[in-house]
């Protein structure tokens, strides 16, 4: 056989990753990261209003409110789309481990990522209207295109831009601070903007409204790019492969990430928990802080899990063995599946027109975190079970059939 057949028989047998070349930091980052994307997107659904929060707390759910802005509203996604493009590289080096030249690896990875802006296109509109997917297929092709596989210095452009937002960030908090000091503190409630797809009577009008709502959720998270391009680097160095060789920069990471998400949130949380009054004017400050400090919690978070990871495998020989470690990294395997699950279950549990669970007395804040944990503890068992009989999530089986084939 030549040299080109054994190229092309490589090419064409690699396919999705194997079950033994995954690493445990990102799956265990996934798995979790959906309990926080489900706190967030369930707040949504119940209170019809982005971001998700009763606009009128009253005892605990105060604290819950400044709970949501400091570790969960705009702190998931971020995360979500630092590991998308920690995926990307990982894909491209593993189809070019198997022998595929440049231009084939393009082709895959452009392949795929349509398949996912296909599947957020009929999840956004049929669904959900906050999807991510989408705008994930999107950027993703337009990295793979204009970004993968450049050289050292194109890697660099996102430290550049760490720098920039922390500045920002910083600027925003002194800007915020002398604001609440001199202002007239005439806003008492956090700014959110209503959904009329979630609050939609019929399923007809909250298809109709889901039409004009993606599309602009999709063009919202095209900036995603400088999150996915982080991630890109992060993998070219193989922080997450290999924490052990990077346990500095982790630890400073999960300091600094989940402090500056910390304080750039706080005045947000503090003002949805009826905690704090503002200026009317320095209300779009106060939101622009808490959105913009969101990226360094998913910074956070991803060298938290890093570190996670590092201690399980000191600790255990084989950590994905651990009923609880094993069961939550079967989830982030088959997050997208995970992830669908969420939003079907938000449709039936808190649409208006099937059992709108919070339209009923009582704390309907309590009810959405509660029905969250429930949603995110039955798929962490259902992807447990699959792990134990070897079976992939639905999902993930279609997306990796349409994109490498049958075979």
């Amino acid at each position: 056989m030549t040299t080109d057949a054994h190229a092309e028989v490589s090419q064409a047998r690699r396919g999705p990753v194997r079950s033994g070349e995954r690493a445990l930091a990102p799956d265990l980052a996934r798995g979790a990261m959906l309990l926080i994307i489900a706190l967030a997107n369930s707040a949504s659904v119940f209170f019809a209003t982005a971001p998700g929060l009763d606009r009128t707390p009253h005892g605990a759910e105060r604290v819950y409110n400044v709970f949501l802005f400091l570790f969960v509203h705009a702190r998931g996604i971020p995360l979500f789309a630092i590991m998308f493009g920690y995926g990307l590289v990982q894909l491209a080096r593993r189809q070019q481990a198997a022998g595929s030249a440049p231009a084939a690896v393009r082709r895959v990875l452009v392949r795929r990522n349509a398949w996912l802006l296909v599947f957020g296109l009929v999840h956004g509109i049929l669904l959900f209207a906050g999807d991510i997917l989408g705008a994930y297929g999107l950027v993703g092709i337009v990295f793979t295109l204009v970004l993968l596989g450049r050289g050292e210095r194109v890697y660099r452009v996102p430290i550049f831009y760490l720098g920039f937002a922390a500045l920002t960030v910083l600027t925003l908090i002194v800007v915020v601070a002398i604001g609440l000091a001199t202002g007239s503190h005439d806003l008492t409630m956090v700014p959110t903007d209503d959904s009329a797809s979630m609050a939609a009577d019929t399923f007809g009008a909250a298809l109709t409204a889901r039409l004009t709502e993606w599309p602009m959720t999709v063009l919202s998270m095209l900036p995603f790019i400088l999150f996915v391009w982080v991630g890109a680097w992060a993998a070219r160095r193989r922080v997450l492969e290999e924490p052990a060789n990077h346990l500095r920069m982790l630890r400073r990471g999960a300091v600094l990430g989940l402090g500056a998400a910390i304080l750039g949130g706080l005045p947000m949380g503090l003002l949805g928990g009826g905690f704090l009054t503002a200026d009317t004017g320095d209300g779009a400050t106060i939101k622009f802080l808490y959105e913009a400090s969101g990226f360094f919690g998913g910074i956070g978070y991803l060298c938290l899990f890093g570190l996670l990871a590092h201690a399980l495998s000191k600790a255990m020989a084989r950590p994905r063995e651990n009923l609880l470690v094993g069961a939550v990294a079967a989830l982030g395997q088959r997050s997208l599946s995970g992830y669908l699950v969420q939003t079907i279950a938000w449709l039936v549990l808190a649409s208006p027109f099937m059992l709108a669970l919070g339209g009923g007395t009582g704390s309907t804040t309590f009810l959405a975190a509660g029905v969250a944990v429930g949603v995110w503890l039955v798929s962490v068992l259902g992807a447990y079970l699959m792990q134990r009989r070897s079976y992939r999530g639905p999902a993930e089986t279609l997306l990796r059939r349409l994109t490498y084939g049958p075979r």
